[in-house]
């Protein structure tokens, strides 16, 4: 199951990869025969979503690996990793765009624009939006944080297109000056979306909560045999999630029956919360100490 998440990441990566090129090849190459920056900058934006679709598939590649001697864990999460590399990437982008729009500014040339710079950037946002809009969807549905994040990639790419075009307008009235404003635009626009997907992928490498304590609590005290629980820990991911936690029984009940009632809480866990694949309980007798910390 787990071999065929990491095979359909991968097979989307790849798809979504050479749309990317394709996009960014067109934009590039008309934007520098057009000396719009605007352009350029976007289709360079466009080449470094192809960079990360790489990146992605690297990472996906070595997270499928399976646990070893020195991994017993797994190697997962890589990535969750490379979706950290690729926020990287990001602002590497908008720092050269930054860059350029500097120069521009201290070097101001007028843009050629015609009927053709703005059939581009319309007919490659619109490959952008579906691209952006499946891409999402299957990271939310798969719960794959390296799509998720790549799909924001995509969708700033969109934005920036639209800011772009918007450019070509001003430039046609005649504000040439409009052109490395919208690429400084751009650039923050693309700094952003690198934070949100440092924000969202530390989560998980950091070991955020995923499920409340209560939740799980209320789900088990009705196990006959189940005195109290505590020190109800849960990290990882929606799609992979581990729990460990302290379950108190009857002192006088003999090591098979104690075990009995972990493997009824374990099935309960793992039958009525999506995506728990391990579940980690230290037995313990009930008594005075173990109630306060239950309470």
């Amino acid at each position: 199951m787990i071999s065929d998440y990491f095979k359909t990441v991968r097979k989307i990566l790849v798809i979504i990869l050479v749309l990317n090129l394709a996009v960014a090849m067109a934009k590039i190459g008309y934007g520098w025969y057009s000396n719009s920056l605007s352009m350029l900058t976007d289709g360079f934006h466009s080449f470094f979503d192809g960079a990360s679709n790489v990146v992605g598939i690297v990472g996906i590649t070595l997270a499928s690996r399976p646990a070893d001697k020195d991994h017993q864990y797994g190697h997962w999460k890589i990535e969750t990793f490379s979706s950290i590399i690729i926020a990287v990437l990001l602002f590497l982008v908008g720092f050269e765009i930054i860059k350029s729009a500097i120069e521009r500014f201290f070097n101001p040339t007028s843009p050629e624009i015609t009927s053709i710079s703005f059939l581009i950037m319309i007919v490659t946002i619109g490959i952008n939006v579906g691209v952006s809009w499946y891409e999402y969807r299957k990271g939310r549905e798969l719960d794959s944080k390296i799509l998720v994040a790549d799909s924001m990639h995509t969708r700033s790419d969109i934005y920036s297109s639209i800011a772009v075009i918007i450019g070509f307008i001003a430039i046609k009235a005649g504000y040439t000056f409009v052109d490395p404003i919208i690429a400084l635009g751009i650039a923050l626009l693309i700094g952003k979306t690198g934070i949100e997907i440092i924000k969202e992928s530390s989560e998980v490498l950091l070991d955020k909560s995923i499920i409340d304590s209560k939740t799980i609590k209320n789900l088990l005290m009705d196990i006959e045999g189940v005195e109290s629980i505590h020190n109800i820990r849960t990290r990882g991911k929606e799609s992979n999630t581990l729990i460990d936690m302290h379950l108190t029984v009857d002192p006088l009940l003999s090591i098979e029956e104690a075990h009995h009632i972990c493997k009824i809480v374990e099935n309960r866990i793992k039958n009525c919360i999506p995506g728990v694949t391990e579940v980690l309980i230290h037995i313990e007798p009930e008594n005075e100490e173990n109630k306060e910390n239950d309470e």
